[in-house]
């Protein structure tokens, strides 16, 4: 009598191959026969208990196409992305003639990509995994709101320091067909500047452009009495900051009064800040730009 979880050995999951070179072919046939054992990909298998656990089912994926988990399934393992999605991605050499199936969707290069290891599964590095969801969010036909999850992920990647803007640039630099690569080059430019967050991109693209005004200063760094901090935007010649509220300020009584503590520090220095929310953002860009424009003027006779 043999022990199914024993024979699948520490990952769970294992050739059928394997499995009948540790007991016997027939051995095998007879489980799945009997449902002891459930055909994951072809040729890979589990206990049903396991058949719906993500880690198992992208292990057997990897196992058998041959090759990482990349794009969505990547950066699931990295810790870029919060949320395993169902179809498991892998990436594999052009030559290799491993199919797509329900859940599995296999993507071929013909260039080299290197594979490092992450939660202990083969993947694409961060670089890579990011832009081959970019790419995949840019496509035609792509599902509604990919792009924004793909831009999401390449700001937290930066923002947490688990890749620069220089590999992503390199990484780019080889994909001349990527669908969406112009404004992947833009987002970067924008990173590079300071840009930390969703809301920074938008305020950069629609809001702090100021005409008559100087470029402002992204995440300007000045010394409070509590510690540094880092102003989303600064004009520094008039003491003049922009604050953007995210869900955050407007969620949370603490990073409210935060918040207000340190715009009366900011104050009792001679700064005067702008607040402005997601939805002037993006509703009333031209109201923002505006006030920016008056509050500038205004400084200009104050400050000297």
């Amino acid at each position: 009598m043999h022990d199914l979880p024993h024979l699948l050995g520490p990952e769970r999951t294992a050739s059928t191959a394997a499995l009948a070179a540790l007991a016997s072919e027939r051995s095998v046939r007879r489980w799945l026969a009997s449902g002891a054992l459930v055909q994951l990909h072809p040729g890979w298998v589990t206990v049903p208990e396991l058949a719906e656990d993500w880690t198992v089912r992208a292990c057997a994926a990897t196992g058998y196409a041959r090759g990482p988990l990349s794009h969505m399934s990547a950066l699931a393992v990295h810790g870029i992305v919060d949320h395993e999605v169902t179809r498991i991605d892998v990436t594999v050499r052009g030559d290799r003639r491993v199919r797509t199936s329900r859940w599995l969707r296999v993507h071929r290069s013909q260039n080299p990509f290197a594979v490092v290891s992450a939660r202990g599964l083969p993947a694409t590095t961060v670089a890579r995994s990011l832009v081959d969801t970019w790419g995949a969010a840019h496509r035609a036909r792509a599902p509604r709101g990919f792009d924004d999850v793909a831009r999401d992920a390449v700001l937290r990647a930066t923002r947490e320091r688990r890749v620069t803007v220089d590999r992503l640039t390199h990484e780019l630099g080889a994909r001349p067909e990527l669908p969406g690569r112009a404004a992947l080059s833009e987002l970067l430019g924008l990173i590079a500047n300071g840009a930390q967050s969703v809301l920074e991109v938008i305020a950069v693209q629609q809001v702090l452009d100021v005409p008559g005004l100087p470029p402002c200063e992204q995440q300007y760094r000045i010394v409070l009495p509590g510690g540094p901090a880092f102003l989303d935007a600064a004009w520094p010649e008039v003491k003049l900051a922009v604050e953007l509220d995210g869900a955050a300020f407007h969620g949370s009584d603490e990073a409210r009064e935060r918040d207000l503590a340190r715009d009366a520090a900011l104050a009792a220095l001679g700064w005067l800040v702008l607040r402005f929310s997601y939805r002037q953002l993006t509703r009333e860009p031209k109201v923002c730009r505006a006030r920016i424009a008056a509050a500038h003027r205004a400084r200009l006779s104050v400050v000297p």
